[in-house]
């Protein structure tokens, strides 16, 4: 007999391969690094991903302005040392705006979320708020991005896509994936349906010794206290690949990075790990987390 959780796994996947082919300053650091000039040192990258909550009609309306959320990019460029950030909950128009004020020299992907009906139909998510464009998740980086590309991964089949965007930093001789994954009950057709167990899966299959995974995974750390949903992350993810909170290689825990006070946003990767910063911002419900990896 089928468990009935893999029943719905199974099943749910099979419904889920059609959406993949259809998808074909204000911050306060709680640091652990040495301090910003290392990001501008040879042979060190820092890197951040953070949630902007930027889409004012999912409960962001009182996460800060836009101007602010565009100055915590522009803070932990200039003083913080960050050269390649992984974004999520971004319009846009916003993207545009933290390009500009960053200068010439950095460069950007982006991918807009999309909501897919019964009929497989795909309508893009607009930022309310003002002509804000449209939301999605980017990678934002001072160094140019090449092989730019979305990695297939099970999403809702009637409900909000989200998904990965990895592209590499070839002076750096590193590969960069954000991801953005589903919440608990995402699907509106299948209540029940847990996709975050394959969108890790996704995200990890994609990785190499130089590739730095991370984003908002919509899940706590899978610690002895996580027993509901521990199950979905995969061994390599805290195994092969060290978090950049992990304290030691026992570790599954670390600190909140959103304000219920869970951690909800992470950073992996099999390069050296030389530092690991949670920045708190009024500008968002999430903090920003900042890792310096050397790149040698």
């Amino acid at each position: 007999m089928i468990h009935s959780r893999r029943r719905r796994r199974f099943v749910r996947r099979a419904v889920v391969c059609a959406t993949v082919v259809c998808l074909a300053v204000l911050a306060t650091p709680l640091s652990r690094d040495g301090g910003s000039s290392v990001a501008g040192t040879s042979g060190r990258l820092r890197i951040a991903t953070w949630n902007l909550c930027g889409v004012e009609q999912w409960g962001c309306r009182n996460t800060g302005t836009h101007r602010e959320k565009i100055a915590v990019i522009e803070d932990l460029a200039a003083t913080g040392g960050v050269r390649a950030f992984m974004l999520q909950e971004v319009c846009t128009t916003d993207l545009d705006d933290a390009m500009a004020a960053l200068g010439g020299g950095w460069h950007s992907a982006f991918r807009a979320y999309a909501h897919r009906d019964g009929r497989g139909r795909l309508t893009p998510v607009f930022c309310t708020g003002g002509a804000r464009g449209r939301a999605g998740f980017a990678l934002l980086s001072s160094s140019p991005l090449s092989e730019v590309a979305r990695v297939p991964s099970p999403q809702p089949s009637v409900g909000l896509q989200r998904g990965i965007l990895c592209a590499s930093l070839a002076s750096r001789r590193v590969r960069i994936c954000n991801a953005h994954l589903s919440v608990v009950g995402a699907d509106d057709a299948h209540p029940s349906w847990e996709y975050r167990d394959d969108q890790l899966k996704a995200l990890f299959s994609a990785a190499d010794p130089r590739t730095v995974t991370g984003g908002d995974f919509n899940s706590s750390p899978p610690s002895a206290s996580n027993r509901t949903y521990r199950w979905i992350w995969p061994r390599t993810a805290y195994g092969r690949y060290q978090e950049c909170d992990q304290r030691t290689s026992a570790s599954r825990t670390g600190r909140a990075t959103h304000r219920s006070g869970v951690k909800l946003d992470y950073l992996f990767t099999q390069l050296d790990t030389l530092g690991c910063s949670v920045r708190r911002t009024r500008a968002s419900d999430h903090s920003a987390l900042v890792m310096t990896v050397g790149t040698r």
